[in-house]
């Protein structure tokens, strides 16, 4: 798939180094945040590896208010516009380090060094969780279906997952391929019932449960996979062209470790309601943060954004903490 913005093709350009504000990540949290930020008149920079993150490997959103259907990467390039007409900054980086520095925070990013900002709000997001098992880097193993579907028309592929992600995969999947497997470790789904239901119709799809992947082969590429039934420990190997692994994501929070950021047993940021977590003016939002029950869709990440320029707002301009 073609992303439209990317890290590697923006010429290096003369920055401010003082901000009130830096943002780190541009998915829905970074730039709904960036948007009330730059609303309350706040200078306002934005670091992030890509614009829209993960809502690039959407093809189409069904159930963000006010769109019937809209492409991920088109919700992206409307937030960012809306973003710049408020003023705010945006860079394509990677942010290497955040450290305390006197009342400020000091950001120091790959290509463009140190910047100041007396609040930074981290919005960095998830990335897709791996398997862990023997061949998963082999070709023909991948996590995005959106991306990589076309590749594989009229072949046959497996999607390892139970969730909402892994039933979309596997629907966007059937479009292209011959045969589509769902394989999941129980009997009960955690996907919407609307999808699951539209799957069980698709006469593409097949379902093998109660079963893990356990092995990956394959010489130049994947090309069959261990199946192990979680009852009765038996193995079957299954000839595939593809495999799409859809098992949950993991947050990106580890550069904030560093810092003593508080976070839980599973790497989310701890917040309060506000989006505060224990450090002075750093705020979190989006799939990043313990917040959402559990609940990690473009909305919730989007309202997150919102509360936590409020609270940076409170913060540099009311001293409120």
């Amino acid at each position: 798939m073609t992303i439209a913005f990317s890290l590697q093709f923006q010429k290096k350009e003369e920055i401010d180094k003082e901000w009130d504000v830096i943002i780190i990540g541009g998915g829905p949290a970074g730039y709904t945040a960036a948007i009330y930020c730059g609303r309350y008149k706040l200078k306002t920079l934005i670091i992030t590896k890509d614009i829209g993150g993960l809502l690039n490997e959407i093809s189409v959103l069904e159930n963000y208010p006010g769109f019937k259907k809209i492409r991920g990467s088109e919700l992206a390039k409307l937030l960012k516009e809306q973003a710049d007409e408020v003023g705010v900054k945006t860079i394509l980086d990677e942010v290497l380090r955040v450290e305390r520095n006197g009342e400020k925070f000091k950001v120091i990013s790959r290509g463009y060094g140190e910047f100041y900002s007396k609040a930074v709000i981290v919005a960095t997001g998830s990335a897709r969780r791996k398997l862990g098992v023997p061949g998963e880097n082999l070709p023909g193993v991948s996590y995005c279906a959106e991306c990589d579907a076309p590749l594989f028309k009229n072949k046959v592929v497996a999607v390892v997952g139970g969730g909402s992600t892994a039933f979309h995969d596997a629907l966007v999947l059937s479009e292209h391929a011959s045969k589509v497997y769902i394989i999941h470790r129980r009997e009960e789904f955690r996907a919407e019932p609307i999808l699951v239901e539209e799957a069980k119709r698709n006469p593409k799809i097949d379902f093998l449960l109660n079963k893990v992947v356990v092995e990956m082969r394959g010489k130049e590429k994947v090309e069959e996979i261990v199946v192990q039934d979680i009852k009765t420990n038996d193995k079957i190997t299954l000839k595939v062209d593809g495999v799409f692994v859809s098992i949950g994501m993991i947050p990106v929070s580890g550069l904030f470790q560093e810092m003593n950021v508080n976070i839980d047993e599973n790497g989310y940021i701890i917040v309060d309601d506000c989006m505060k977590t224990n450090i002075e003016g750093l705020l979190a939002a989006g799939d990043v943060t313990n917040k959402g029950c559990g609940l990690k869709q473009v909305i919730i990440a989007a309202g997150m954004g919102a509360i936590a320029a409020l609270s940076a707002f409170m913060y540099i301009k009311m001293s409120k903490w």
